[in-house]
């Protein structure tokens, strides 16, 4: 099976990547070839991939935000869980990694996605099922950056099982009455942290496999965060902690 990421930074990004098989480029015809479609159009060259000039109206078939490129590529290449650890140690660093589980909406992953590889997260753990997974929608949604990062899928309250004994703090982001602020929890250890679906939260077995729940101060009249931008400020607070220039 193949996918056709479409978008100039997506595309971009896949390709700098390289993580992925690729097959051709569809470029809209009249696009200006510069800036982000000239180092792509350079990238392809340098592959040896076929470069396909098409009536914009044809490029919209894949999708109409492809901002005048696709690239048809083979499918995600998913990782095990032992991989998001070796790369924290292969970097000498404490392991950071971020648990989503059972995100429903491509643009909340994209979004947390992008933000986990600018915090320098090792690797992102999904479940196996009741989830968005990483699709063109989600890998235009990064911006390109899901093409960076190291995602795994597991039965999650064993996979945190394992990380447990791995020596990782597992924390949960809730608001709820039992959850502590960033102040009352070290968040510079070694760190998976986990946010739950857009609705529900964290399902209850992966709530009760945590070490401890985080909570993001509030101060004003909206009771909540969505999943996206609360996962992305917790992400920004463990890395303060954990003092990466």
């Amino acid at each position: 099976m193949r996918d056709w990421i479409y978008g100039r930074n997506a595309v971009y990004e896949a390709l700098l990547a390289n993580r992925r098989q690729f097959f051709q480029v569809r470029l809209a015809q009249g696009v200006q070839e510069k800036g982000r479609l000239a180092d792509i159009l350079e990238m392809a060259a340098a592959r040896k991939l076929p470069i396909e000039r098409l009536a914009r109206q044809r490029l919209d078939t894949i999708n109409t935000g492809s901002q005048g490129v696709a690239l048809e590529c083979g499918l995600y290449p998913y990782v095990n869980l032992a991989d998001l650890l070796d790369l924290a140690n292969t970097r000498q660093e404490k392991p950071f990694l971020l648990i989503l589980d059972a995100l429903q909406d491509p643009q909340n992953l994209g979004t947390l996605l992008r933000t986990a590889e600018a915090a320098g997260v090792h690797g992102i753990l999904l479940p196996l099922k009741h989830t968005v997974t990483i699709t063109p929608a989600v890998v235009n949604a990064s911006a390109g950056a899901s093409e960076h990062l190291l995602v795994a899928q597991a039965n999650l309250a064993q996979a945190i099982a394992s990380l447990k004994q791995a020596g990782l703090w597992v924390i949960g982001l809730e608001g709820g009455p039992d959850a502590q602020t960033p102040h009352q929890l070290r968040l510079d250890g070694p760190l998976a942290l986990v946010v739950g679906s857009e609705g529900q939260g964290m399902r209850p077995l992966v709530r009760s496999s945590c070490d401890a729940l985080l909570r993001l101060p509030m101060r004003g009249k909206v009771e909540s965060l969505n999943a996206a931008v609360a996962g992305s400020i917790a992400l920004y607070l463990a890395r303060q902690a954990r003092g990466f220039g």
